[in-house]
């Protein structure tokens, strides 16, 4: 270090604090006095703004059945395909019944065997209670023995008990005979509801087993309503609320905008390759039928919103505190001004400003291509100078 600063500091800090003020004065200057043309502007327009948090989503019916087989038994007839509309109670199939229907008539003979062996055992129960009434008068005219008079009374009680065995028997039989005819009424398959066969699981042909798993042979949906399941990520997925406006493009057609409101979303996540998921849903009318089941949905919920609002590119904010912010714009002469504005909400690309811009003004995003470069060598020779 020279001698000279040494001996006099003072002045040395004095000459530096002058240095440096100049140097911002100028530095100021020249951004004001920049030329528009070094400059990478975008001007403040009029549109809707919205917010979103966007997820892939699947399209299924929201009500549909599985129409199973509750008998075994060889698939005879198959009277619908993918595609056909059926109505409630509408024959779908048939199973061969051969064995129900030997069991229906099995439990038929014997039911009527029992009724028969009831219709003889009334028969011998009129015959017992005559002699019964013969025995007792000619009992009590001390006309007949004590064993005749109990032989008659207990042949008349015995034949009595039979016969409330024999009505046990057949209502038994006819419980079983019963069911037996439900279960051979199983061998037809019907609608259960009204709706779009979606899928076939069985062929003509096909040998059915009932007794282990019920046999899966169509599934009967309603079109007329989509559900959209979407996968969103735990990152955003404190974002989203019931009630809250979603719409949705298909893969296929992404002109198309279908619009909805979010049901609900699942609290049970899915993990899949260590990232966690939600499922979130939310329902879509399919009146004209175009959309169908497995479609994706490239899906948007609307977390905020502003329609023919003034905006800037995000870029062009610089935030001071909540709600509050300037930009620096550019003057008739192509200077540079910095301007407090109010800022209600951004998505990342454009924020939304409420007060202290009109339609039409230029904010700065920074230097023009190459000018950042060539501004620091620049100051780098006033430096050295």
């Amino acid at each position: 270090m020279p001698p000279w600063i040494r001996r006099h500091p003072k002045t040395v800090l004095s000459l530096l604090i002058i240095i440096t003020a100049a140097l911002a004065v100028g530095w100021h200057w020249g951004l004001a006095s920049t030329p528009a043309a070094q400059w990478r502007t975008a001007p403040v327009t009029h549109g809707d703004v919205e917010d979103v948090v966007t997820a892939l989503g699947t399209l299924e019916p929201q009500d549909y059945v599985d129409v199973g087989a509750q008998v075994s038994g060889q698939l005879t007839e198959l009277y619908v395909d993918v595609g056909d509309s059926v109505e409630q109670g509408q024959l779908l199939a048939e199973i061969d019944a051969s064995v129900q229907k030997s069991r229906v008539e099995a439990g038929q003979a014997e039911l009527d065997a029992l009724r028969a062996q009831r219709e003889q055992r009334q028969a011998e129960l009129e015959l017992a209670r005559q002699q019964y009434q013969r025995q007792q008068r000619l009992h009590d005219a001390d006309a007949t023995s004590d064993d005749a008079y109990q032989t008659a009374r207990s042949s008349f009680e015995v034949t009595r008990a039979q016969i409330a065995v024999l009505q046990a028997q057949i209502r038994q039989k006819e419980a079983s005979v019963e069911g037996d005819r439900t279960t051979l009424g199983y061998a037809r398959i019907y609608a259960p509801r009204a709706g779009t066969i979606v899928s076939l699981e069985a062929r003509e042909g096909q040998t059915l087993n009932a007794n282990q798993t019920t046999p899966t042979l169509m599934r009967i949906a309603d079109l007329s309503t989509m559900t959209v399941s979407t996968q969103v990520s735990e990152a955003d997925v404190d974002r989203l609320a019931p009630g809250m406006p979603v719409y949705f493009h298909t893969l296929g057609n992404d002109q198309v905008r279908y619009d909805s409101t979010l049901r609900q979303v699942l609290p049970t996540p899915e993990v899949v390759n260590n990232v966690v998921l939600y499922t979130a849903e939310f329902d879509v009318d399919n009146d004209d039928g175009r959309l169908m089941s497995g479609m994706t949905a490239q899906t948007f919920f609307v977390v905020q919103s502003a329609e023919d609002a003034l905006s800037v590119p995000v870029a062009a904010v610089t935030r001071t505190e909540p709600g509050q912010a300037h930009v620096r714009v550019l003057d008739d002469q192509g200077r540079s001004q910095t301007r407090e504005v109010t800022v209600g909400f951004d998505n990342r690309v454009r924020a939304v400003i409420l007060d202290g811009l009109a339609e039409g003004d230029s904010v700065i995003l920074g230097p023009a291509t190459g000018q950042a470069a060539e501004g620091g060598d620049s100051g780098r020779r006033r430096g050295l100078l």
